[in-house]
């Protein structure tokens, strides 16, 4: 019986973030692909993955662990390394794990972000106790060698933006290439609003952990009384921001997919303060023509056109809060401008690695994107460059300019 051309191994199918619709994107293109996990909780990731063959790790059946997979931590790697996939072609969707899966063929790794636990651990640690921090120190030097040969055992290395690109030659030594995640929502699909929410406010859609700094958007819309803040998602800092949040922001935890579509929609803009790896919420935000306030750092350098899909500032605050308000920078971006770039650039980078022998297994792809070097390209120009073309259908002129935010 002949191996399957395509597997996908993630970290953890236990919540719902931009990683995890990633792994949707890539089992969409590849359905009949096994999606390998460590853990699986089906009530607190996307609904979709129940359509897949998700098949998790032995650790799985310490319910613990599916409710918080942070406590998986020390055993994580050598349950990765007992994995063993057979398939063609492997793509490992990690942020720190799912590369240490051994291969019969070939091993592509898409990497969210090197392991932030052991790069970026002040980030990672912050709000922890200092038994957790103490635990993690001892922890980090057998961790960093596990994660070393994990990475150097790839075939193919890709990343998300080029702020990842740069910490994976840190850490590695590895020359990734940049494939910019795509849109996963739909925007044709239906539109709902959430209960006690009325259009015209700004919107913060991030999970609440502390490197996100949602807290530091909800606190400056306590000098911000005449504005409205709606934020979406769930993480450990909930009940602290609720309990913190002032009369005019509304936390409204975890949304169906009809719910952000009608609050993309509805919104007057995006504010986002987090240090984010690529920063998928301004891409977002712009398919639905809503502009973006963001830090400037990280990804959002990627997902964001200074003075056309958004701004940037240097720190979070009321002061980029209400700039949002201000700029009339509402434009009309289709959704699909990323979503055939990822796949297209995807299957392309498989084709080479065998033969031809995927794209037939593979769901209609437009992989016009393949070719001129898209890989090097800023995913916020392709944005504006879609629109800008199509501009007569959109019922928008085209952008003002094009400088990145790191340029600004």
């Amino acid at each position: 019986m002949p191996r399957p051309p395509v597997a996908i191994v993630h970290d953890y199918l236990t919540q719902r973030g931009g990683a995890e619709r990633v792994v949707l994107t890539l089992a969409g293109a590849y359905p009949d692909a096994t999606i390998y996990t460590s853990l699986y909780d089906p009530e607190e990731t996307f609904p979709e993955f129940a359509a897949h063959d998700v098949r998790t790790l032995p650790i799985d059946r310490l319910a613990v662990l599916r409710h918080h997979h942070r406590l998986a931590l020390p055993v994580l790697a050598p349950a990765f390394s007992r994995l063993h996939v057979d398939a063609d072609v492997t793509l490992c969707s990690s942020s720190g794990w799912a590369h240490g899966a051994q291969v019969s063929g070939a091993k592509i790794v898409y990497c969210h972000n090197p392991a932030r636990w052991l790069y970026q651990a002040s980030q990672y640690q912050a709000g922890s106790s200092r038994l957790a921090a103490y635990g993690l120190a001892a922890l980090t030097p057998p961790l960093r060698r596990w994660d070393r040969r994990a990475a150097l055992s790839a075939d193919r290395y890709l990343v998300n933006s080029r702020a990842v690109r740069t910490r994976v030659a840190d850490a590695y030594g590895i020359d990734a290439d940049v494939i910019p995640p795509p849109v996963a929502i739909d925007l044709a699909g239906p539109r709902r609003a959430p209960r006690g929410v009325e259009p015209g406010f700004l919107l913060c859609v991030s999970r609440l952990l502390a490197y996100k700094n949602v807290g530091a958007v909800v606190a400056a819309f306590d000098r911000l009384p005449d504005q409205r803040l709606v934020v979406v998602g769930t993480g450990p800092l909930t009940d602290e921001l609720r309990a913190a949040a002032p009369s005019n922001v509304t936390i409204l935890g975890r949304v169906e997919d009809e719910e952000l579509r009608w609050l993309y929609g509805s919104c007057l803009g995006l504010v986002a303060a987090s240090y984010e790896d690529f920063g998928l919420t301004p891409v977002e935000a712009a398919a639905f023509g809503k502009p973006t306030a963001a830090l400037r750092w990280g990804g959002f350098l990627d997902s964001i056109v200074e003075g056309d899909t958004g701004f940037g500032v240097k720190n979070g605050g009321a002061g980029f809060t209400a700039e949002v308000g201000r700029n009339d920078l509402l434009f009309g971006i289709a959704e699909d401008t990323l979503h055939r770039t990822f796949r297209g650039l995807l299957h392309g980078v498989l084709d080479l690695l065998c033969g031809g022998r995927l794209l037939e297994h593979a769901g209609q792809v437009d992989d016009r994107n393949i070719a001129g070097g898209n890989t090097e390209r800023h995913p916020g120009e392709l944005l504006v460059e879609f629109r800008d073309h199509h501009a007569h259908r959109l019922g928008g002129a085209g952008g003002r300019r094009n400088d990145v935010l790191e340029d600004a």
